[in-house]
Order: C-alpha cells, then structure tokens, then sequence
C-alpha cells in the first residue's frame, strides 16, 4: 500500500514557475486522473515524484521515504512518461526480460505476467524481430506500459497513456488499469487530455493549472465530468 504525500514543493524554469503544490496526498489505493492544458504542469509534477528532476523547493515523499534522498521506493514503483523510457535497440522481448531481471525476475515469470496484456498486445509487439525503435508510436507506448506494470509496482504513474493508441486499445488498457487497482490495491496515477478515458475510470480527479492543484474533485458518481468541461468550456 502506497501514499504519496506532497509538501510545499515547486519548481522554476526560469520566471516561470512549473509546480507550486503546497500540500497534496495521493492516498493509498487511490486511482488518481490528473487534467489539465497543455503548460499546466503534469508531466513536471511526475518527473519531480519520480526524482527524474529537482525540486527548488519541497519534498515529495512515497510512503516514509524522500524520493530525492534514497532510492527504496523505486522497488514499488512502476513509470512510463514517455518513449525516452524505453531501450530502443532491443527488441520488447529483451527489454521485458530486462526489466524482469531488475526485479529478480525469470523469464517464465515475465512471460506468464505478459499473457494479461495478449489483447492488448494484438499480436503486434512480441514475436516481431524487429527493434523497439522501429516500432509505431502506438506499440512503443503499448511496450512502455507494461514494462511499467511488469513487476506488479505498488505505485504507479503513466503519463498521457492513451496517447497514440487506437480505440480498441484504449478499452483495453482502461480496463486493466481499473482490474489492476482494485486487485492489488495499487495506488495509480494518470495524466490524460481526454477527459472522457480520464472521467471513466478515475474515482478521483485532480485538475492543475498553472503548476496549483485547483479543484480535486471526488468521481465516484462519475459526476465530474460536467464539472471539467465547464471549466474547460466543452460544447
């Protein structure tokens, strides 16, 4: 079970400033959508939860554990912001087993917790024989994803996931994310432009703007989606 719990933390690029979150808890179990325009300040938010940048301010802690001084919560964690992830010159196969063998893993192993994501793969990622690299956008994002959830992370974060991927799979991925958190208990947080896909399967909604979390709306009467698109301006 995985807390996340934000204390006045920011971040500046130059006058800008990216990230301004005094204090904000992701709970334990939760299914978090975070929404927001373009330059509201989600993927610097992620990248600042997972040490992947340095906060000017504030600290982000995963359980007990400052995520910007010890390295224990990656052993919990799973991630895919975006293809830069990825190890572009092997092919998934290997890039699974590679990961796998980061969580001490075998390969029968890796290949049994593959067999959950078969309609999702569509035939189109393992067994192909070709590089990560040479793969659509839509694949290397299907790749990205359950390299993040390989290894049954407690704590997961995947940034814009529905990007570049087609409906079907979109369905898809949206119903073992739900499974996925009402199984393990896995605390999972999302960042989505659609609100739909977001409003569908997030509980609870955070809305930022301008690096602030304004509004943290419950959904679990999947009542906020006139509330987004009002502030939106949806016709």
């Amino acid at each position: 079970m995985v807390t996340v719990t934000i204390n006045n933390l920011q971040k500046n690029f130059g006058e800008k400033r990216a990230v301004d979150i005094e204090n904000y808890v992701i709970n334990s179990g939760d299914l978090l959508g975070l929404v927001g325009n373009n330059g509201a300040g989600k993927t610097t938010l992620f990248r600042l939860i997972l040490d992947l940048l340095q906060a000017d301010n504030g600290s982000v802690h995963i359980n007990d554990i400052d995520s910007s001084k010890s390295e224990d919560w990656k052993n919990i964690t799973g991630a895919f912001i975006d293809e830069g992830f990825l190890i572009d010159y092997l092919t998934p196969e290997e890039y699974f087993y590679f990961i796998g063998k980061m969580y001490n893993l075998k390969k029968e192993e890796v290949d049994e917790r593959l067999t959950i994501f078969e309609r999702f793969m569509n035939g189109e990622v393992v067994g192909q024989k070709k590089y990560i690299r040479n793969f659509s956008a839509g694949n290397k994002q299907k790749i990205g994803i359950i390299s993040a959830m390989i290894h049954h992370p407690q704590l997961l974060i995947l940034d814009e996931p529905f990007n570049f991927l087609d409906p079907s799979s979109q369905s898809i991925i949206k119903h073992i994310l739900k499974k996925y958190n009402e199984e393990i208990g896995a605390t999972i947080v999302i960042s989505s432009h659609n609100l739909n896909h977001t409003t569908d399967i997030c509980p609870r909604i955070a809305l930022l703007e301008n690096g602030i979390v304004i509004r943290d709306i419950d959904n679990h009467d999947f009542s906020a989606e006139k509330e987004l698109e009002a502030y939106f301006n949806v016709e």
